[in-house]
């Protein structure tokens, strides 16, 4: 599970944050002013394989990278649009 919370909330709640990542796996994205500025997970999961259902939350969370790099968020947007829904209940997406 994924969580966007503010560096305010991160520094008020960080004991509980640490706990909360340690135990459920919690990803959390601490934001200032409203853009992610850093991401916080389980070091176990750091490097474990993504799925298709997670794409959609990888591409969101890119950052800017530009006006330079608008033909490549294009590109990105059209390969997620052009994916096959996935189906339900399905333990391998």
């Amino acid at each position: 599970m994924e969580k966007h919370i503010s560096a305010t909330e991160a520094v008020r709640s960080f004991s509980e944050i640490l706990n909360t990542i340690s135990f459920n796996g919690t990803h959390y994205v601490i934001e200032r002013n409203g853009k992610p500025i850093v991401s916080m997970r389980p070091v176990s999961q750091t490097n474990r394989a993504k799925t298709l259902k997670e794409l959609k939350s990888i591409v969101e969370n890119l950052p800017d990278l530009g006006e330079e790099a608008e033909a490549f968020a294009f590109d990105l947007q059209g390969a997620a649009d052009s994916q096959p829904p996935l189906p339900e209940n399905d333990l391998w997406a």
